[in-house]
């Protein structure tokens, strides 16, 4: 069956109508053309001697073509360009009721997996990585069983006083890391932590041409958002009624997230869509085609918006030259005198006018001025000003900046709240003291937040919390610019890409309980290690801000491991012989899924041989039984998983019945 469709396959390339650029067969177009009666379709499948005897019968003399049959043959799931999936059809896989998946018609993606399949890692360190995403068909009822609450293994508590091996007790108000598939993570939470959460911080998988999904490009963004919506869906769940969530992503998913949250959370609840400034065009972003890119965005939802509060920040700025009036303040508004602020400035500084100054500091004076300009303006806040336009002015008030045109003297009037204003030349008295705001405990010149975010650094990050990770890393700043416009202290956030652990790092310098979940170890630069670093007095990033001086703990743990033990033995290899080891293993003392008859799997068959490595791994993923790869909780006194005692006594202990 194989050879006759490969020989199809050889008769429709001689027509460019019928494959991509990229060299994949397009069927659609193939069964229109059949549809049709396409003459130059028909002429090249009567010309080749195996397609005509197949599609076309002898009626008297004329041949007649057979685009029922036709049509079935390019509709058929076997008829692929792909070996790999030819091979998989071989060995018998079948859907719930038993029959063949080849054969089937109603088979569908119910459920995309991710990270238990993911090759690299979540994060954007290494921008050249092979990061491979498999999906796999699954019954509603199966993925039911797949997200039961799992055991959790390894508990560790990290203190300042140093690590407590074997851990069996789990406090309400502990941090908490978890290590394992992020998807079953979460749902080990909901029975905890349902409606808990305050803030959710995540920096997932950007899903850009490094990002690869290991599909086709009309599949590619649905696999992608699929994998983020499943697990958006749990983050809904386990935010408080008054909580936020912020996903950071570049302009690759950009839209497409922002409907898919818009479904999730609802229109009504989306409050920003933030831009973050991330570089400078210099470097060698300047070498790539048009605008540089040196952006990345942050949407910004809450769960229900009327009940979020919105907490008012500020960030610092430099001096603002609209304020380049000094006001002389007497007892009556109207007896108010002013000149301007660089007059003032030249005065204090000792000269009598710009001229001798300039005299003494030739072209270093407009540089001396400038900053003279600021620190006065700094000094005298309370008598600086600026005449501007008032915002959403009553007609009381329309009436009277008209009036102060025609007068040279200052109008008193009072605000809603008692407090007073004042109008001179038409337009409304702003103090520059309204700009000074306590930022970092330093009283400081600024401006309210907006929607663009270009006040925080980028440069240095590389070495906070005392681990890299390249291109992947978030500063500090970034997170703590978040939690303070939504958070309070004591308040729970989740991060659940953790990744190198800086949104649990700077929840724990802030005093906030902190969740973080992630699979992948990445040593050295592992979030356990950064954390650690934290409770003993880490002096980068945020701490000069919040005055850190280390303290507190966390407790790290594991999803306990069944198949996962084969999925991080399928990611690792490198050889053809490493996956037939593996294989063997999973027959000793794997879970295989139960629409596989493993005694149909020939590893020797010349199908799979000539498969890539990257397709073998796949295959040997889709063996596994993804409700096995962790231990479930229900399960935990089957004495098939061996679960220790301090083990169950700490599982116990987090889920509430111990």
């Amino acid at each position: 069956m194989a050879n006759f469709f490969d020989t199809v396959i050889g008769v429709l390339k001689q027509d460019e109508r019928f494959f991509s650029t990229e060299g994949e067969l397009l069927r659609n177009a193939v069964y229109e053309a059949s549809m049709k009666m396409d003459s130059a379709l028909l002429k090249l499948l009567y010309n080749n001697e195996v397609t005509r005897e197949r599609f076309f019968t002898d009626v008297e003399g004329i041949s007649v073509f057979d685009k029922v049959g036709f049509g079935w043959v390019i509709n058929n799931r076997e008829f692929l360009p792909d070996s790999y999936t030819r091979y998989k059809n071989k060995i018998g896989l079948v859907n719930g009721n038993g029959d063949y998946i080849s054969t089937s018609n109603d088979v569908e993606l119910v459920f995309p997996y991710k990270d238990c399949v993911l090759e690299g890692g979540q994060t954007k360190e290494d921008q050249r990585r092979s990061e491979i995403f498999y999906n796999e068909a699954l019954a509603p009822d199966e993925v039911d069983r797949l997200l039961y609450p799992k055991v959790l293994t390894n508990a560790k508590r990290y203190t300042a006083d140093g690590v407590q091996e074997k851990n069996t007790h789990f406090e309400s108000n502990d941090n908490l890391i978890i290590k394992g598939n992020n998807l079953l993570s979460l749902s080990c939470l909901l029975s905890k932590y349902e409606g808990k959460i305050k803030c959710v911080y995540i920096d997932p998988p950007y899903n850009t041409g490094d990002d690869d999904f290991n599909y086709n490009d009309n599949f590619n963004h649905s696999s992608w958002l699929t994998f983020m919506r499943n697990r958006l869906f749990l983050a809904k769940r386990l935010l408080r009624e008054d909580g936020a969530i912020f996903v950071q992503v570049d302009h690759h998913e950009l839209g497409y997230l922002n409907i898919l949250m818009d479904e999730i959370f609802g229109i009504d609840n989306k409050v920003q869509v933030i831009s973050v400034k991330t570089a400078s065009p210099a470097g060698f972003k300047t070498v790539n085609p048009g605008p540089i890119d040196v952006t990345e965005y942050i949407l910004f939802y809450t769960k229900c918006k009327p009940k979020f509060k919105f907490k008012k920040a500020y960030v610092p700025v430099g001096y603002n030259k609209n304020y380049n009036l000094v006001v002389t303040k007497a007892e009556s508004a109207s007896d108010w005198t002013f000149e301007p602020i660089k007059q003032a400035v030249i005065r204090e500084a000792g000269f009598e006018s710009e001229k001798e100054a300039k005299q003494k500091y030739g072209k270093a004076w407009n540089v001396i001025v400038a900053n003279l300009i600021e620190q006065y303006a700094y000094n005298n806040a309370d008598n600086v000003v600026s005449i501007r336009d008032p915002h959403k002015p009553t007609d009381a008030l329309k009436r009277l900046m008209q009036e102060s045109k025609k007068v040279d003297e200052v109008l008193e009037y009072k605000r809603e709240d008692g407090s007073s204003g004042y109008i001179y030349k038409g337009g409304a008295l702003a103090f520059y003291s309204n700009k000074l705001q306590m930022v970092d405990g330093c009283m400081t010149v600024t401006e309210l937040l907006s929607d663009f975010w270009n006040h925080i650094s980028w440069a240095g990050i590389a070495n906070e919390g005392g681990v890299k990770l390249k291109n992947g890393k978030k500063p500090e700043k970034l997170i703590k610019q978040i939690f303070e416009i939504a958070t309070e202290v004591g308040d729970i956030v989740l991060d659940y890409h953790l990744g190198c652990g800086t949104t649990c790092a700077v929840a724990h310098k802030m005093g906030l309980q902190y969740i973080g979940c992630e699979q992948l170890d990445y040593g050295q630069n592992d979030s356990v290690v950064r954390l650690n670093n934290v409770i003993s007095g880490d002096s980068t990033g945020i701490s000069a801000a919040v005055n850190w001086r280390g303290g507190g703990s966390f407790v790290c743990c594991e999803l306990a491991k069944l198949n996962q033990k084969y999925v991080d033995d399928i990611q690792a290899a490198s050889t053809d012989a490493e996956i037939v080891t593996i294989w063997q293993d999973m027959l000793k003392t794997g879970f295989i899924s139960c629409k596989v008859n493993p005694k149909d799997i020939d590893l020797d068959d010349a199908d799979f041989t000539e498969l890539p490595l990257s397709d073998k791994k796949r295959f040997l993923m889709e063996m596994l039984d993804k409700n096995q790869l962790y231990v479930n909780y229900c399960d935990m006194e089957d004495e098939t998983f061996a679960i220790s005692e301090e083990d169950k006594a700490f599982t116990k202990s987090f889920y509430g019945e111990a």
